[in-house]
């Protein structure tokens, strides 16, 4: 077996009148992420990782933000498109470990539905799916409520 290993990493800033989504979870919060698609940075970071992972750049080579096809997307719909691409490379996806950076609001409650939901659109068992949640103790951008950071890494391997 061929593995690889891929890296992601996305920001998104924090505003008024914008739905907060994260992993395809819609969560109440009195602000939302700023994007050109529905600005989940969780997912970001993964479809990255998984790109990253295969050698096939960005999300930005795929999903520009000056297409309006992708203005205000489904990120979740995107990771699919993500998991088309590869597959048509000859990968699959065999685990993902990401970590959310945000001071509020606490995402405990929704940490298995952001895997579950990871998990189906990558066609994997939610067990190969890990989803944290950390702060960065008031410091930093996240810290200050402006915005919200993710992390992820993944494994790939050639079928």
């Amino acid at each position: 077996m061929n593995f690889r290993i891929g890296q992601g990493y996305d920001v998104h800033r924090l505003a008024p009148d914008r739905r907060l989504i994260l992993g395809g979870c819609r969560i109440n919060h009195i602000v939302g992420l700023t994007g050109h698609s529905d600005a989940d940075v969780l997912t970001h970071a993964v479809m990255d990782a998984i790109l990253g992972a295969c050698a096939l750049g960005d999300i930005g080579k795929f999903f520009p933000d000056t297409d309006d096809r992708w203005k205000d997307a489904d990120s979740i719909e995107m990771l699919r498109e993500v998991i088309r691409i590869i597959g048509e490379k000859g990968y699959k996806v065999g685990n993902i470990d990401s970590t959310i950076v945000a001071q509020v609001p606490k995402l405990a409650p929704f940490i298995f539905s952001m895997r579950r939901n990871i998990a189906d659109a990558c066609g994997i068992d939610v067990d190969c799916v890990s989803v944290k949640a950390t702060t960065e103790e008031k410091l930093g951008f996240t810290g200050k409520c402006e915005g919200m950071a993710a992390h992820a890494v993944c494994l790939v391997e050639k079928k």
